[in-house]
């Protein structure tokens, strides 16, 4: 399949349709004060990712002492999870807690802005966000759409999925069915495989169904309470398509602008907050949730062959790279984020990730 047709034919392309036909309204206001609905592509108070864009709302509401509250809907409340964009967009909703990837039919470098195929852990994102340009480069593209985005959660480094069979090879992967957005599904079709980019709701049915073989959803926390191990035993990670996408609190610029200063600057600190609040509630419930998954549903949990993770890296770093060539603010975009990914990977032995190696190295020489 051809790269350009593969990103127009992700799921998202005809959502325009429906929202189109809604009415957009004004922010309600009764004295001084403004209600907001946001849109999520989860369900309400899902854990990390529902209970992430609860505490945004309530952030937000008590900093501004209730002068701006947001009522939030779950995927499928008020439009469908992947008509979000558009709704606020068309200002149905006057933001939304989202993941970009799911949106490059629209435009394949908003990938970039939530999480590549062998690209950037969540710590690394943040920085290259917030330190290294990549914000002015996402208000840049996000301005073409009437948006501006915020970082405001990460859901981190995913697992690679939950299989029906083993994946010993590469050849493993040619006419698997599997669910998995973003860029990560153009890897897979790569190497043979027929890729699905469904909503979280819909991925344990379609297991249970046999519409698919297989799915990377995100991690133990969210896994276990979507019951993915009842129809998949084989679980592998960590995920070389998804090593931390993140989830930014996008709102309608225009609406966002029209607010006063002082609650503008509360709708971006609510959101930065959460960047962290996120990532510690995931972390921790993943570390409880694996637990439950091994020990208690005898799950069978694996890492992928090396020649398998290498061969995923070197397809990603072909996918990647061909999003450089859509246009000049793509070729930008690819330009700043590769660079400091080279100094991420230099840095990384010495760092953070240095530390866990060696750390494992030493738990396993204890254990063993």
């Amino acid at each position: 399949m051809k790269r350009r047709s593969f990103l127009k034919t992700m799921g998202v392309g005809a959502s325009a349709a429906v929202v189109s036909n809604f009415k957009p309204s004004a922010p309600a206001l009764a004295k001084n004060r403004i209600e907001w609905k946001m849109v999520t592509l989860w369900p309400k108070n899902f854990p990390g990712l529902g209970t992430g864009s609860q505490r945004i709302a309530d952030a937000i509401k008590e900093m501004s002492d209730g002068r701006l509250t947001i009522k939030i809907y779950g995927a499928g409340e008020l439009v469908p999870a992947y008509e979000a964009f558009d709704a606020v967009r068309e200002g149905i909703a006057e933001c939304m807690h989202e993941a970009p990837y799911i949106w490059i039919a629209k435009h394949p470098a908003m990938a970039f802005f939530c999480g590549l195929p062998g690209g950037l852990t969540p710590l690394e994102h943040n920085s290259w966000i917030h330190s290294g340009g990549g914000q002015e480069l996402w208000d840049e593209l996000y301005d073409r759409f009437g948006l501006q985005g915020f970082l405001a959660g990460n859901s981190g480094t995913n697992m690679g999925g939950w299989y029906n069979r083993e994946i010993k090879s590469t050849e493993d992967f040619d006419g698997l069915r599997m669910r998995i957005p973003g860029l990560g599904a153009e890897v897979l079709t790569r190497l043979g495989s027929v890729t699905m980019n469904i909503s979280g709701g819909e991925i344990l049915p379609a297991l249970q169904t046999g519409l698919v073989d297989a799915a990377e959803w995100i991690a133990p926390y969210a896994d276990l309470a979507v019951g993915l191990h009842k129809a998949a035993k084989y679980y592998y990670g960590p995920s070389i398509l998804e090593p931390g996408p993140a989830n930014p609190l996008t709102v309608n610029k225009e609406l966002y602008m029209a607010l006063p200063k002082d609650l503008r600057a509360i709708v971006r600190q609510a959101a930065g907050h959460e960047t962290t609040q996120m990532t510690a509630e995931i972390d921790h419930g993943n570390a409880e949730a694996l637990k439950v998954l091994v020990h208690r549903f005898n799950i069978s949990l694996h890492q992928f062959p090396e020649e398998v993770s290498q061969k995923l890296f070197e397809v990603s770093d072909e996918v990647v790279s061909e999003v450089a060539e859509e246009d000049e603010l793509s070729r930008r975009i690819y330009e700043s984020w590769s660079e400091f990914r080279s100094k991420a990977i230099f840095l990384s032995p010495y760092s953070t990730h240095g530390f866990m190696a060696s750390r494992g190295m030493y738990n396993n020489s204890v254990q063993g």
